[in-house]
């Protein structure tokens, strides 16, 4: 498996690992039969709770831009070590991203998500 895949799934893996602490705190302001429901008529979470499921709603987004890319460089063949970068720096921005949306950061938080939205337009890019 090239190094682009596995970046495709480590990303998964860390998408997963968001959505479990993310799950997880929302133990801190709602009673588990609260959470068991449908959650129709529970409010929005607030605080890190609240930052932590919006991290993790854009998170997924990012993977449904990133994945394709990923899988139509692995079809033609045009892996690369500009391929390979551009999908490094993606992780690393997306992980940061993560952690400081959920310390509360946000100009530093719009700069890496924004190297991360350039690295898989970059593959994009590299794919036509």
């Amino acid at each position: 498996m090239s190094s682009e895949l596995s970046i495709l799934a480590l990303y998964g893996l860390f998408i997963i690992l968001v959505v479990i602490i993310q799950a997880s705190s929302n133990l801190s302001q709602f009673a588990i039969n609260d959470l068991i429901g449908s959650r129709d008529d529970l409010p929005k979470l607030s605080g890190v709770p609240g930052r932590l499921e919006r991290a993790a709603h854009n998170s997924v987004v990012a993977m449904v831009l990133f994945a394709p890319a990923i899988l139509i460089l692995q079809v033609k063949g045009g892996f690369g070590p500009n391929t390979l970068m551009a999908a490094q720096i993606f992780l690393v921005a997306r992980i940061v991203y993560v952690v400081v949306y959920v310390t509360g950061t946000p100009w530093i938080r719009s700069l890496v998500w924004s190297c991360g939205l350039f690295a898989t337009a970059y593959l994009y890019f590299l794919a036509i």
